[in-house]
């Protein structure tokens, strides 16, 4: 996954944005707000395994980034008591990478893998043995000269997270005892969010003034508590201190962020589409470069809000711009615009590329 050139709303935090968000994090269950059904279901998977005096099953937290997989997983380790070891997919790169890390585990230990879809084959095989039977299969040598070094590990709850759970294979998906998909927030959800945030950070905020940042923040809890950051920032060199309505709108305009949450990213996409191709349909590499960004970050960051917003439909020959997307930059639609749902297929298509 490629991190958005700009880092002030992506989805993908950098190390310095991480380690100011862990102030905010809920350290609790109780302490989590929204996902209630997930949050329901994990309360009861865990009371029931420290009834029990065993580890909970293997759990997999899957969804778009930035809704908390992350403050899960150490939530999961702290209602256990356990320690928890992090590490991700793409960090593990051969199976006794992940073989050091197995048999270093202590009994109860929650292991955190994110990304866990974009692990090495050889690895992931590796993990099937020790999730079932909390047992790994050493290969020590090459060629017929090989053998296998059986090795216990200590019982453990591997917490996996994904954004691409399409991609995971069968045999991995099966031997997760519990699956919970996140949803994005509702503004109501984020507004609570932003009030709780304000409070740890000492951010003096009225009551319009987290609703009209909850509004922008595009359902995800990482993207208001960015906001939040760069608004007390506005707030603090450009007004008395406290976010209000106003010194929101104005703090988000200096930041690109228009009224629907869209950011210059965003924008630039939807633009791209509207003015370049006259809405569509186009490939997804295509839309990339014309915006200078990385297909995935395009596919993971920008599309799943646009496409939620009604602002953009993913189809079979490529990406189109809504009705919806044409007059939120202010342009008016010609006839036959995508209108999502419709039943027929526009004579838009004819234009632009088939890629998908």
């Amino acid at each position: 996954m490629t991190e958005r050139s700009e880092g002030l709303v992506s989805a993908y935090a950098s190390d310095a944005e991480r380690d100011a968000e862990i102030s905010v994090r809920p350290k609790r269950l109780a302490d989590f707000i929204a996902q209630h059904r997930v949050r329901d279901q994990l309360e009861l998977l865990l009371r029931g395994a420290m009834g029990r005096g065993t580890p909970p099953d293997h759990i997999l937290l899957s969804g778009p980034p930035g809704l908390g997989k992350t403050t899960l997983a150490n939530i999961v380790a702290a209602e256990l008591g356990a320690g928890i070891r992090v590490t991700s997919g793409p960090a593990i790169e051969r199976s006794g990478d992940l073989a050091a890390i197995l048999t270093s585990l202590t009994e109860g230990d929650v292991l955190f893998i994110d990304e866990i879809h974009r692990m090495a084959k050889p690895a992931e095989e590796l993990l099937y043995s020790a999730m079932e039977d909390f047992r790994v299969d050493v290969v020590v040598g090459k060629g017929p000269g090989a053998t296998a070094i059986p090795l216990d590990v200590e019982p453990f709850t591997l917490v996996g997270a994904t954004t691409r759970s399409g991609l995971l294979t069968g045999p991995m998906r099966d031997r997760f005892g519990f699956v919970a998909h996140l949803d994005f927030y509702t503004p109501e959800e984020l507004d609570l969010l932003l009030q709780r945030s304000a409070r740890i950070l000492g951010v003096p905020i009225t009551p319009d003034g987290s609703a009209e940042i909850a509004r922008r923040s595009r359902g995800t809890p990482r993207i208001a508590n960015r906001l939040l950051r760069r608004v007390r920032d506005f707030a603090e060199v450009r007004a008395d201190g406290t976010v209000t309505r106003e010194v929101a709108r104005a703090a988000l305009a200096v930041y690109d962020v228009d009224e629907l949450g869209l950011d210059r990213l965003d924008r630039a996409v939807l633009t791209a589409l509207v003015d370049s191709f006259r809405g569509g349909p186009v490939g997804l590499s295509t839309l990339a470069v014309a915006v200078g960004e990385q297909p995935d970050t395009v596919e993971e960051v920008c599309e799943p809000f646009l496409v939620r917003a009604g602002l953009l439909a993913r189809t079979p020959r490529g990406r189109v711009a809504t009705e919806a997307g044409w007059r939120h930059l202010g342009r008016t639609p010609p006839n036959g615009t995508f209108v999502p749902g419709a039943s027929s297929t526009p004579d838009l298509f004819s234009a632009g590329s088939a890629e998908p």
